[in-house]
Formats: C-alpha cells, structure tokens, sequence
C-alpha cells in the first residue's frame, strides 16, 4: 500500500500502479538490502518484475537476511571486477530489460557506463541531468532539484537544458505548467555574481522565446523560492513565491548540499531519476531506504506511462 509515503508522490504512484504490464528493472550491484526492499515493495504492487545483476552469493545472502531465499528471482552472476552496470545495460540494450537501477555500485562506476557513448543510452541531442524530487515539511507541493549529481559547473546553455528537462518530468507527474527558479545568492543581477547576470539573460530570452511550456524566474534566493513571507517581507514581487515547482541549482555543490540538507535535516523524502536518457533510469545511494528505492522506481514508471520514452 502507498498511504504511508508521503502525499506530493500519490499521483507519480497512481500512474506506476496503473502500468499495462510490470517494468523489468535491471538492478546493477543487487546486494543492496535497502534497494531491494524498495524494489520488492514495487514488487508486490504489480508493476516491477526484478533482474538481478552482480555477485552470486552475495545477492544470495542478502535474499536471505530478507527472508526472501525462497523466491525465485532473475540473478544475473557478475564476475568480480567485471562492471554489474554495464552487463545490465546490455540485457537493456537487448531489449531484454526496460529500467536500469543503481545498487551496491559506486556513484562513478554506475554513471560512466551509462555516459558511454557506445552504449547508446543516452539520446545524442540531449543533456543528462540528475533531477531529485522532494516531499519537504512545511512546503505545499512536490520539489524538484537539479542537476545533483552530474553538472559541475553548468554553463548558461546547460541550465536551460536542465530547465527543460524538469519541466518535461513535471509535467509527467501531472504539474501542467511548472514554476522553476534560477537559484542564485540574490535576487538582483551583480556583475560581481556571473551566475545572477546569466540566470537574468536565460529568463529575457525565456520571454522572448519560451524555452518550454512553464514559469521561469531568476535570479532568486532560496528563501523567496520557498516563502511567501520571505517575498512580502522583501518586497519582492512575484506570484510564484512559495508555489515554485522546481529549482535549477548554479552549481553540483549548491544542489548536492541542498538535497542533502534538505533530507537530513529537515526531513524531506523523495527519490532521484536521469533525465534526457532513452531509457528509464532510478538513481538512488548505497545509503538510501526502501522508500527512496520505491519512489525512484515510481517515478521512472510514471514517466513510461506518459510516453516521455517512446522511440
């Protein structure tokens, strides 16, 4: 049942729940105990069918701490130091596997791999971007944050992209027209600030020639992306203040250090996805729960049904 994850995901659950045949998730590194009780969980519901990819015995192992060792799952053996990522993309690329699922891998050894050109998983016209999607205390509505994980120092151009992408994904999850903030220091543009002259340009040339079907503000602070109050206090004058759907981060360290805060610290739950590749992709960490894995696995679904992946 799904009523005890949190309310911003019911309509991302609704549509995994709602599949017209279960996803085969390809789950490279399996010995991951948390990972598989959020993939046994999705599981049970319906709409995954688990392959198991990595090192016999302990995949073995794990299935039995869980109590599951009497099941019959997929297990694909991985021969140490042989890559469980990239035998995974294979069976994808086979057409034998739908989604790919990071486990026990290291974030490095999963993402290059996927960012291999000869493995075809991403589309040639587009930027891969992590975007992280967040139930958090006190705000209204489903966050999505990114680039994460991939983007250092995204250019002008790239955050565009990563616009457009989290708005593609939005819109997926049923948000018709998302609000998205340029995250910056300061609302007003300084020359002393290259990150808050850029975001001004990406949102003129926004109104010029609209970059997707959504809102886009920035330069803006954290605290008027998340506050009205912060707004009226600010006098800063914006209707979507408190009501923004999605953040597009200057930088890899100001989006890691805001999710990651965000979660440890303020309680917020949610789950990770690769946008711009022509497969479903579930990112989560070694560390993550179950329900992140569930989640993850949620929105890759809920992604399928609307199409975002067909040819």
């Amino acid at each position: 049942m799904s009523d005890h994850y949190p309310k911003e995901f019911q309509t991302i659950i609704d549509k995994a729940r709602s599949l017209s045949r279960p996803l085969r998730v390809a789950v490279a590194g399996a010995d991951a105990e948390n990972i598989l009780r959020g993939l046994f969980d999705a599981e049970a519901e319906g709409w995954v069918k688990p392959i198991l990819f990595g090192n016999f015995e302990k995949i073995r192992d794990t299935l039995e701490k869980l109590g599951c060792s009497d099941r019959r799952y997929d297990i694909q053996p991985v021969a140490d130091g042989d890559s469980p990522v990239q035998v995974a993309i294979e069976m994808i690329n086979a057409g034998k596997a739908d989604v790919l699922m990071r486990g026990k891998t290291q974030t490095r050894d999963f993402l290059m791999p996927v960012l291999n050109k000869a493995n075809h998983l991403i589309r040639p016209d587009a930027l891969v971007t992590h975007i992280e999607l967040l139930s958090v205390p006190g705000y209204p509505k489903l966050l999505a944050i990114s680039d994460v994980t991939l983007l250092i120092n995204p250019t002008p151009d790239n955050r565009r992209e990563v616009a457009v992408n989290m708005v593609r994904v939005l819109k997926a999850f049923g948000v018709e027209r998302p609000n998205i903030a340029l995250l910056a220091m300061v609302e007003k543009p300084s020359y002393h600030m290259r990150d808050t002259v850029e975001d001004q340009t990406i949102v003129r040339q926004h109104q010029q020639q609209p970059i997707a079907d959504c809102n886009l503000v920035g330069p803006i602070a954290y605290d008027l992306i998340i506050s009205k109050e912060a707004a009226r206090l600010k006098n800063f004058d914006c209707p979507y203040c408190g009501e923004f759907d999605g953040i597009v981060v200057p930088n890899l360290v100001s989006g890691n250090l805001l999710v990651k805060v965000l979660e440890h610290n303020a309680g917020a739950r949610g789950c990770g996805v690769l946008a711009g590749a022509r497969v479903p992709i579930a990112i989560t960490s070694r560390s993550d729960s179950a329900e992140k894995a569930y989640l993850s696995l949620a929105a890759c679904a809920a992604l399928v049904k609307d199409g975002v992946y067909e040819n």
